[in-house]
């Protein structure tokens, strides 16, 4: 995932009209570093076993990566980028034309999907 700086949040949230001390204070929380690690896991069809393993592994995943990097692993902000990206990528996944708009890993998965949607 490409990262976004200080100064593209800045320009964002002030075309948004977001001005003064609060520019600054979201500045710092919408502000992220790219290329950080990622996991990407697929399957071709949801089970209640494969549902309770995923569960399962990202409840350890999430607590242990929390430690290690040493962050703030519930980061309310984190989930706030997740649900932009996801609008971004949501409408994208209506059609059958393929992506290429985003890095090369979020297009891959984007094709899987796509690939994989209505197959048994």
């Amino acid at each position: 995932m490409t990262g976004k700086s200080k100064e593209e949040v800045y320009k964002e949230l002030f075309a948004a009209g977001v001005t003064g001390d609060k520019l600054n204070s979201l500045a710092l929380h919408k502000s992220f570093k790219g290329n950080r690690p990622s996991n990407s896991i697929v399957f071709t069809k949801l089970t209640p076993y494969i549902l309770g393993a995923l569960t399962a592994m990202y409840e350890h995943k999430i607590f242990v990566q929390g430690i290690i990097w040493n962050i703030n692993s519930f980061d309310q902000w984190g989930v706030e980028l997740g649900k932009v990206l996801a609008k971004k990528i949501q409408p994208e996944l209506t059609t059958t034309e393929p992506v290429s708009s985003h890095d090369s890993s979020t297009n891959g998965l984007i094709a899987f999907i796509k690939n994989h949607r209505n197959k048994p």
